[in-house]
């Protein structure tokens, strides 16, 4: 068996806003569209050292409009408010599901300590 995590299925379900994979562990994860979204692999998001990290607010109603492979290792997924510059490589995606509550957890008390919202700011 593969040291990495191998997805076997993944599958986007538009109307719920969730990315489910079916990893070769036995192991499935339903990724909701704004914990991607706001856990981008992107230099946008992430910086490129982790003090860097960006706290991205507003993205409550995010939807996935695709995901495309990138090799056979990652996808690339095109968010609806058009965010498409993170790799997500099988290995972040496996990350992402297992530690999901925890970063979930943290990045709601981040938003919480900002003064931020997961709702979208109203323009007018």
């Amino acid at each position: 068996m593969n040291a990495s995590p191998w997805p076997v299925e993944i599958r986007l379900k538009s109307a719920d806003k969730v990315l489910e994979i079916d990893f070769d562990s036995g192991e499935t994860f339903r990724l909701p569209a704004e914990y991607l979204r706001v856990e981008s692999p992107s230099a946008e998001v992430q910086g490129h050292v982790p003090s860097q990290k960006q706290i991205v607010a507003g993205r409550r109603h995010v939807g996935i409009l695709a995901v495309e492979p990138v090799g056979n290792y990652a996808i690339r997924i095109k968010f609806d408010d058009l965010h498409d510059t993170g790799i997500y490589s099988w290995t972040y995606l496996y990350e992402l599901g297992r530690v999901q509550e925890k970063r979930w957890s943290t990045y709601l008390a981040e938003l919480d300590k900002r003064g931020l919202s997961r709702e979208p700011r109203r323009h007018g």
